[in-house]
């Protein structure tokens, strides 16, 4: 086996959504935890589909402006997108290949107290 196998069994086994998209928006993986929450919603398996199907013109937007900057500069890896009401903050984290070109992206929540966290801008 190589080193994608462990690398997919890793992120399969964090308790929070993982969603991997490349950069036409398509769901390219998900981890269980994202496959039970949002095949509830859903009700199908949603990998091999466009966001534009699951969200909202709004979400489309911002997303839209976060992958922009991330293209600005290999240096733009992380954007604060929105802190949950259980203390966990959500950013939406640049994929690159090898020679630091994106590739895609994903989100990453991290559990905090409210005033403790970073927050990053797109200014």
């Amino acid at each position: 086996m190589d080193a994608s196998y462990y690398v997919e069994r890793l992120i399969d086994t964090k308790p929070t959504p993982v969603v991997i998209c490349d950069l036409e928006y398509r769901i390219v993986f998900m981890n269980t935890c994202a496959k039970k929450r949002y095949k509830k919603s859903q009700g199908e398996d949603i990998v091999g589909k466009k966001l534009h199907a699951f969200v909202d013109i709004e979400t489309l937007s911002k997303i839209d402006m976060v992958v922009e900057w991330f293209k600005e500069s290999k240096d733009n890896n992380k954007v604060f997108s929105q802190h949950t009401e259980s203390n966990t903050d959500v950013y939406i984290i640049a994929i690159r290949d090898l020679d630091g070109e994106l590739i895609g992206f994903t989100d990453i929540f991290e559990e905090r107290e409210p005033d403790s966290g970073e927050t990053f801008d797109l200014d």
